[in-house]
């Protein structure tokens, strides 16, 4: 296998496997070219390389900061502007797990805190809170998990992995 082909197919897949975080295809191949690159890209270069328009690239690249997975370099002597990736495989997998925390979970734990606070005085109500709480206990052991992962530094997340695999 080439360089080039390892490179798309590394892209390709990224980008299929990220979806499953909550981020979009274009968006998963924009970090993945970014993650690989050897040096900061501008948004010509993410254009060219991956065949998008520019406000796919702008766009993508502003939710891309905005999950703070890449970052804007500056260049002495360059109007453009240029982008790189976190490469610290653990920051990216915490930083994603703080945002799927923060769009996903947090809103799902305040919604459900208010949903139990309703009346049961009636047989249908006490069945509504039992299934509310036992969704909150399902969605705080996730919250827990993910918190986890987000306060985890590499080599406790890897001693964590290695119990529960002996």
């Amino acid at each position: 296998m080439t360089f080039d082909e390892a490179k798309d197919k590394f892209i390709h897949t990224w980008g299929t496997l990220a979806t499953q975080w909550g981020i979009n295809r274009s968006m998963a191949q924009l970090h993945a070219l970014l993650l690989i690159a050897p040096e900061p890209l501008a948004t010509e270069d993410v254009m060219e390389q991956l065949q998008i328009s520019r406000g796919n690239a702008s766009m993508n690249l502003r939710d891309l900061m905005d999950w703070g997975l890449i970052y804007k370099q500056l260049k002495p002597g360059e109007r453009r502007e240029f982008f790189m990736a976190e490469k610290d495989i653990w920051k990216v997998a915490r930083q994603v797990a703080k945002e799927r925390r923060r769009r996903e979970i947090t809103p799902v734990v305040d919604v459900l805190n208010e949903l139990k606070m309703i009346s049961t005085d009636t047989p249908e109500a006490q069945e509504f809170q039992r299934v509310m709480e036992g969704l909150s206990s399902v969605v705080g052991f996730a919250d827990s998990t993910l918190n986890a992962v987000i306060k985890a530094e590499e080599n406790w997340l890897m001693s964590q992995f290695i119990k529960v695999f002996r």
